[in-house]
Formats: C-alpha cells, structure tokens, sequence
C-alpha cells in the first residue's frame, strides 16, 4: 500500500550518514543537510502541520539500528517511517572484512519493520544504492545487490512504499554525464544527488 501523508502526520527518517547528511547529533531538531531536509522544507508548505525527524547516524549498519530503535524510533511512534540501511553492512564487507551476510541482514531489517508495524507505523523503504565513481567499486555490486532484493522483499510483507533509489540515481548520473555529478565517492550524495532522492520520496508518498 503507497503512503500517501493527508493532515498532521509525524515522519521519522532512519538510517545512516546518507540520511544523517551531517547532522548534529546531540540536537534531535536538526535535519542535516540533505534530502530529509529538503523534504521537510516541501512538507512545511505542503503538509504544515506534519513534523519531521531525523534520527540518521553515520556509519551505522542494519544490526547499529536495531540497537538503538526503542529509543530512537519506537519512542517518537511515527505514522511514517522512512528506512535507508544497508551500504555500510556491504562498505564493511570490503573495507575492514566485517561480513554481515545478507540472511543476518534481512532477519535484522524485519525485526526493525516488525517492531514498528505493531504501533500501526507505515513504511518507506529506501533501496540502498552504489553509484561507482572508481572500476573497483564495481565488484561491490555483488554484495549490495543481495541486500537491494532483501529491501524489496521486504517492501512487499510489510505493505511498504518502495523507493527504488539504486536505479533512479544511476539513471540520473546517466543523464548527468558524470556519476560524481551525484555522489563523489559511490556512496555520499552530492547537492544534486540529494535533490534527486529528495524529489522522488516527494513523489512516491505525496
């Protein structure tokens, strides 16, 4: 079932530093600097009465979110939670040989969704996406997209809103000319990027 926000609705972004977008963590009214923040500027004249939270950590895997969910999710009790979860577990894999496999990862990710469910939350599910700026970053790809089918699968038990960011932001790098137009290293977004990922959660939920 597509979310659709209609009056005073609360909106919980969760996830890691793409989310995050360089919060300042001990303040919970600040948005960062990224696509949350750009959609709380449209909902404020959309949907004025609607509040948005930003509860995105930087670095944190699906296992970290889990962690912190009774006090970061389950406490604010969000009519909307928007979920983006997933690079870091595939970063790590490559990065410091910190292997999280896709089973532990789904198992993880619906326990999150399950715990929400039961407070009546409806779901936005963000794909977690690799944009390769470098050719090595490329044999990521056979990790990442493990945990994309898990996100999907996911979307589809849950009743989820399903943003399909992986392919919508190669697709804009595509037309952009230059990947790094839309994140400078695969992962973190650019101005543009965030304002492509921005757009499309706008269009999918309103």
């Amino acid at each position: 079932m597509a979310v659709h926000l209609s009056g005073s609705a609360d909106v919980l972004f969760q996830g890691d530093s793409i989310t995050a977008a360089g919060r300042e963590l001990g303040d919970d009214t600040d948005l960062g600097h990224g696509f949350v923040r750009l959609v709380a500027d449209s909902l404020a004249t959309s949907q004025p009465t609607s509040q948005v939270h930003n509860r995105g950590v930087g670095g944190d895997r699906a296992s970290d979110l889990l962690q912190r969910w009774s006090r970061d999710t389950l406490a604010l009790r969000p009519a909307v939670l928007s979920v983006l979860v997933g690079i870091n577990d595939t970063w790590r894999r490559y990065e410091r040989g910190e292997e999280t496999s896709s089973q532990a990862y789904e198992d993880t990710y619906r326990e999150l969704l399950r715990q929400s469910a039961v407070q009546g939350t409806r779901f936005v599910l963000i794909e977690p996406f690799l944009i390769p700026v470098h050719p090595e970053q490329w044999a990521r790809r056979e990790d990442l997209d493990q945990r994309i089918q898990v996100v999907r699968r996911l979307a589809e038990e849950f009743d989820a809103s399903l943003l399909a960011a992986d392919g919508l932001l190669h697709q804009a790098a595509r037309e952009l000319g230059d990947p790094r137009a839309i994140t400078d290293d695969g992962v973190h977004l650019t101005a543009e990027g965030h304002g492509v990922l921005a757009r499309a959660w706008l269009r999918l939920v309103g």
